[in-house]
């Protein structure tokens, strides 16, 4: 058996696996073939969703959290009750998904489930005090990891940002399309 080995090599892999299969050396950006720039954004955006939930996930665990955990304190409103089928929409996942991540966090006293004032069958999702604390965390970390990325780029960073919210605005109006 194969072991693997680990790469400090951060191109796409599709450019890693065109490296090990040809002789070639990687080719440049202008020699990129039509298949392999039409999923170059693609890739890119896997790319990064996935570090930046790695990174996430490290600094949620050292809070005592897991992935999503964070989403869903941030979606919820201290002011009223939100149905779960609305935190699902907010943070793009089945109502399904809502509930098994509620489970921790009623578990652990930062969300309350009560029943819908004028539908009874209707589950409603509060958050509670110790909630808002560990929302209050959340967020802190996440202003620290802003500041961070943001002076890590030479450019203009709010021009950056502006297009990811595009791209993110695109993605989820497919994504709601499709479900």
């Amino acid at each position: 058996m194969g072991t693997i080995a680990q790469s400090n090599d951060l191109r796409p892999v599709s450019k890693k696996i065109q490296t090990v299969t040809s002789a070639s050396p990687v080719p440049s950006k202008s020699a990129i073939t039509a298949t392999e720039h039409k999923t170059e954004l693609v890739s890119a955006l896997l790319s990064i969703s996935k570090s930046t939930r790695a990174l996430t996930q490290l600094k949620l665990q050292e809070l005592g959290f897991h992935n999503g955990q964070d989403e869903l304190l941030l979606a919820l409103d201290e002011r009223v009750s939100t149905s779960v089928s609305k935190v699902a929409d907010a943070l793009c996942v089945r109502p399904s998904t809502v509930s098994k991540m509620m489970d921790r966090l009623v578990e652990r006293g930062m969300v309350q489930r009560v029943k819908g004032v004028s539908d009874q069958r209707q589950t409603m999702v509060r958050i509670t005090p110790a909630g808002l604390d560990a929302r209050s965390r959340l967020l802190a970390m996440r202003e620290k990891l802003e500041k961070e990325l943001v002076a890590a780029f030479a450019g203009d960073a709010e021009a950056i940002i502006q297009t990811l919210d595009t791209v993110a605005q695109i993605l989820r109006a497919r994504l709601m399309r499709l479900r």
